[in-house]
């Protein structure tokens, strides 16, 4: 599945575009990787609800902690690159993914758990069989 991800931010300039895209690629890739996958910090307490939530759904989600993510700034670049994505003011994590496209933060998952609509995102996903 093909995630739509913008070329490189529009409300801030990047000094390097194809270093910007390249960024974006990788979250795709990373997106993509697993039925569910949750963009997260470590010490994040609505990380951990999300994460908790989908665990008691029945979800085994691929997790990446962006505060422990080796490399040059590697976190950083990808937590500013779906900081970008998610709507202006939202929480920079945590930010799931479904099926390889975005969700949302923790707002937008709670939203569809509460009205019913997470459990047949994550079966289309085929995050969950019952």
């Amino acid at each position: 599945m093909t995630m739509m991800v913008p070329a490189a931010p529009h409300s801030h300039p990047h000094p390097h575009p194809h270093h910007s895209l390249a960024v974006y690629e990788r979250v795709a890739r990373m997106a993509s990787g697993n039925a569910v996958v949750v963009f997260s910090a470590s010490g994040c307490c609505m990380c951990h609800v999300v994460k908790r939530l989908l665990l008691g759904l029945g979800v085994g989600p691929t997790v990446y902690e962006l505060d422990q993510m080796a490399g040059t700034g590697g976190g950083r670049e990808i937590q500013a690159a779906l900081a970008q994505l998610l709507p202006p003011g939202q929480p920079p994590v945590p930010v799931v993914f479904v099926g390889g496209r975005l969700l949302g933060g923790v707002e937008k998952v709670m939203a569809c758990h509460i009205n019913g609509t997470l459990v047949p995102l994550l079966k289309q996903a085929g995050a969950l069989w019952l």
